[in-house]
């Protein structure tokens, strides 16, 4: 009995590690590979000399420069673009406004449903979301006869502050407030506090929040397409549209510069927090 002893703790002091279970290292590639293999691929094929986008037919920039030329798509990405930056601002603002307001704070009851109010759109279907913003914009328009951009504008900027708000809340959550407290202590206003101590420690999450914003409301279809009007295609409904009619390399192209824009964002926020932290 004495000798098994020494064999149970160390049995017991192994832990579970997932990755010594068998399969794993199988199942993780597999994932890897059904993620980022179609992305690669539509990459690769955007350089794609012929018009098939199955059939490779030589290395060509033709694409990029039939995209750089259409005057429709340079309009919806401006498009896309102005109503992400105004959205990704305005959203990133409230949710800065909010996460101080739900963290700097003691708990009083309602709390828990503020919480999961601010958080609703993300588990709300994004479909009811779209639907019940068309009929609330229909009556508007019906009622003022305005029908532009404002309605994007304000429907991204509603859906994008959920997205917004969780990074810097989270970040405030985990900030030392010994700072804030010691700020206090010395005579420091609020507005003082927040302006020399609470915001730069909560810059890097204000970043994440806004980039994340940004992104969701520049690749948002659902919500775009049931509120906007005629004429007010976004980058992602143009492309929608042109795949209901024909598919060529362009699309991959339009694609690929975006995954380039979006690659090259998380780099400089990896880089801007590493910095600040």
């Amino acid at each position: 009995m004495a000798e098994t002893t020494p064999v149970i703790k160390r049995r017991r002091g192994r832990g579970f590690d997932v990755r010594q279970q068998t399969g794993f290292t199988t199942i993780a590639m597999l994932c890897f590979v059904m993620l980022y293999a179609p992305i690669l691929t539509l990459v690769v094929y955007s350089f794609n000399a012929g018009t098939s986008v199955a059939i490779w037919a030589g290395f060509s920039w033709r694409w990029y420069e039939s995209a750089w030329a259409n005057t429709q798509v340079q309009d919806a990405s401006i498009r896309s673009l102005t109503i992400a930056s105004f959205a990704a601002v305005l959203s990133t603002i409230v949710a800065t406004m909010a996460a101080l307001a739900t963290t700097r704070t003691r708990n009083f009851p309602g709390l828990t449903f503020i919480y999961a109010f601010i958080n609703q759109p993300l588990m709300v279907p994004e479909i009811v979301t779209g639907v019940a913003l068309l009929i609330f914009f229909a009556s508007i328009k019906v009622a003022t006869g305005y029908t532009g951009l404002g309605y994007l504008l304000i429907a991204h900027t509603a859906f994008c502050i959920p997205f917004a708000y969780l990074p810097i809340r989270a970040r405030l959550e985990n900030m030392d407030l010994s700072l804030e407290r010691a700020a206090a202590d010395l005579y420091a206003t609020p507005f003082q506090t927040f302006r020399r101590v609470t915001l730069p420690l909560l810059w890097p999450g204000i970043l994440a929040g806004g980039m994340l914003a940004f992104v969701i409301s520049l690749d948002d279809v659902v919500i775009t397409e049931l509120v906007k009007s005629g004429g007010q295609d976004t980058l992602p409904t143009y492309m929608l549209g042109q795949l209901r009619r024909v598919v060529t390399p362009e699309m991959n192209a339009i694609s690929s510069v975006f995954l380039a824009i979006s690659i090259v964002m998380v780099t400089i926020f990896f880089l801007l927090n590493r910095k600040k932290t």
